[in-house]
């Protein structure tokens, strides 16, 4: 049993975990420390699948709150969201038998050319001017982000985000309702697999879910209100957290 401050960190580092997603992803780099702090000897794969028990009900809150407040395409989210359910399935899967590590000096990289495709194109995402663009782009990029969000994980709602924006000409608001969809979907399978195999503390996982919900309605409400410039501006600051906390792993040490 753990001690109560340590429930307590536990707690507040799920409910900001929850309302950073909400805005536009990236609280797994709150959550998934938090984890691996409170319980150092455990393996990965339990910590992986509590976060998502918890987690699971924060995307879906966030996903629900945007529903109600903006339009979703939902013709090009939904094929998104069956293609990350598969992916999250077999990444979950994977991390149960192969360790997660060989991601971590590869994910700094990947987030920091984003970041630099964000900051070059200062009009990207500030309209919402859809554009025609095959399903099967949704179908890959939503397959991919999931099976990368099953095995490892922090960074996905960044990677959804821009998904959206890049490949279809949504604006941030609407990239963000849309990645919470398909995060939820992929939350949702890796979940399932890791529940099936035992490798879930429910008992902190309830907690982190009661949290995680509280800050992502929060944070989605917040997104709506203040729009695409706010949630740009938040895309910027968590994927430069993402990028330092992830290199600092890799190549760090910590």
């Amino acid at each position: 049993m753990l001690a109560d401050s340590t429930l307590l960190a536990l707690g507040l580092a799920a409910m900001a975990a929850g309302f950073i997603d909400a805005v536009v992803g990236g609280g797994g780099l709150i959550l998934v420390p938090s984890l691996f702090s409170a319980f150092p000897t455990l393996a990965p794969a339990t910590l992986f699948g509590t976060n998502k028990a918890g987690a699971v009900w924060g995307t879906s809150a966030a996903a629900w709150s945007f529903a109600r407040r903006v339009r979703l395409p939902w013709a090009v989210v939904l094929p998104a969201s069956l293609a990350a359910f598969a992916g999250g399935l077999v990444g979950a899967y994977a991390v149960t038998h192969i360790s997660p590590h060989a991601m971590r000096k590869l994910l700094p990289v990947v987030l920091a050319a984003v970041l630099g495709y964000v900051l070059m194109r200062k009009d990207l995402g500030q309209h919402h001017a859809p554009r025609v663009r095959g399903l099967w782009v949704a179908v890959l990029g939503g397959g991919v982000i999931g099976l990368y969000d099953g095995f490892f994980g922090p960074g996905t709602g960044n990677l959804l985000v821009f998904l959206f924006v890049r490949a279809y000409g949504f604006d941030f608001v609407h990239a963000a309702g849309s990645a919470k969809v398909v995060n939820t979907a992929c939350n949702l399978a890796a979940l399932l697999l890791f529940a099936s195999s035992g490798h879930v503390l429910w008992p902190y996982a309830a907690l982190i879910a009661v949290c995680n919900v509280g800050g992502s309605v929060l944070g989605s409400r917040l997104a709506v209100r203040r729009g695409t410039r706010f949630i740009r501006s938040m895309f910027i600051v968590i994927a430069l957290a993402l990028i330092a906390r992830t290199a600092w792993q890799a190549f760090g040490g910590a």
